[in-house]
């Protein structure tokens, strides 16, 4: 898969494709079956598929301070759009420039001019332009005009279970993701990805404590924006950069350390089974399963013991013997 950063050097003799648009924050299952879509189209018509994306997130340009949790960083979703078998991952930098752009200006400047999009394909509730005063039925008109197809896609979702007078749908989104997040609720978040929610960053040094109760930890810090789960003990897997397909069980502690008055919210992951040092290494944390909230415990040696459970709970969870 090509990856380019910006329209300006695109290759020599590039033709038509298929293009797809959006933030694609987390890559959940509505995106997969969407960038799908692309990818069976650009096929069909013996050309390549397009990814076009954005960074940063349009919110922080448009509205300074409002950038929401971030579900992936922009490598991870390289990673998980090229498993779909994309040809091209181009990033566009959103700037105020771009956000001043009409409808029909970014239609005539990006999707033609630069990509020569024989067929555009986005969600059915997509916008776009200065204002996001364009959408689906502004795509198709200026495709007649250009020379390209328009769809719009269904979105994906599930039906929720319950009563009858309780059932409704659920649409995979990325604000529904991050809401799962934000309450623990990283199983749900897990089936609107169709893969568990993963937390990277880099292993910093903590205050020790962990080792000398027994359990020490290796402390995750994250990038400004990531969408770390609500406080809490989870069971996941730990994932080293330098080797991405070893996972490594582990029992992860999101919070304040209330039993020591802590103030700082902290990350930190306890591997089990394993006796090693992990400061300065880019580390990925899998969340699989909320085991419990964050709790004050009244001595060390009801931590310890709760801890343990914790632990023997996550082998049962993870599968580990």
């Amino acid at each position: 898969m090509q990856r380019w950063r910006g329209l300006t050097d695109l290759p020599g003799g590039w033709g038509r494709c298929v293009v797809t648009i959006g933030v694609f924050d987390g890559v959940h299952r509505g995106h997969q079956a969407l960038i799908s879509r692309t990818v069976e189209a650009a096929r069909q018509r013996d050309v390549p598929s397009v990814v076009l994306t954005f960074d940063p997130h349009p919110s922080e340009v448009l509205r300074p301070g409002s950038h929401p949790a971030q579900l992936t960083t922009l490598r991870r979703k390289a990673e998980l759009v090229e498993e779909l078998g994309v040809d091209v991952f181009a990033v566009l930098p959103f700037t105020p420039e771009l956000s001043r752009l009409t409808a029909d200006e970014f239609v005539h400047e990006i999707l033609v001019d630069k990509l020569h999009a024989a067929a555009v394909i986005v969600g059915e509730n997509f916008t776009f332009g200065h204002k996001a005063a364009g959408n689906v039925e502004t795509l198709r008109t200026l495709g007649r005009r250009f020379g390209f197809v328009a769809h719009g896609a269904q979105l994906q979702g599930r039906t929720l279970p319950g009563d009858a007078q309780d059932d409704g749908e659920i649409t995979f989104s990325s604000t529904y993701v991050r809401s799962c997040i934000d309450a623990g609720d990283v199983a749900a978040a897990a089936e609107a990805l169709g893969r568990p929610h993963r937390l990277e960053g880099i292993v910093v040094r903590g205050d020790g404590r962990g080792h000398d109760l027994g359990y020490p930890t290796a402390n995750l810090s994250a990038p400004r924006f990531a969408a770390i789960p609500a406080d809490g003990v989870y069971a996941c897997w730990f994932i080293r950069s330098t080797k991405p397909d070893e996972r490594l069980p582990g029992a992860v502690s999101v919070g304040t350390n209330p039993t020591f008055s802590g103030r700082e919210r902290t990350v930190e992951a306890f591997v089990l089974d394993v006796d090693e040092d992990f400061y300065g290494q880019h580390v990925a944390l899998d969340f699989v399963a909320r085991l419990r909230g964050q709790v004050r415990f009244d001595s060390v040696e009801g931590l310890v013991a709760q801890i343990g459970d914790d632990v023997a709970r996550t082998r049962e969870l993870l599968g580990i013997a």
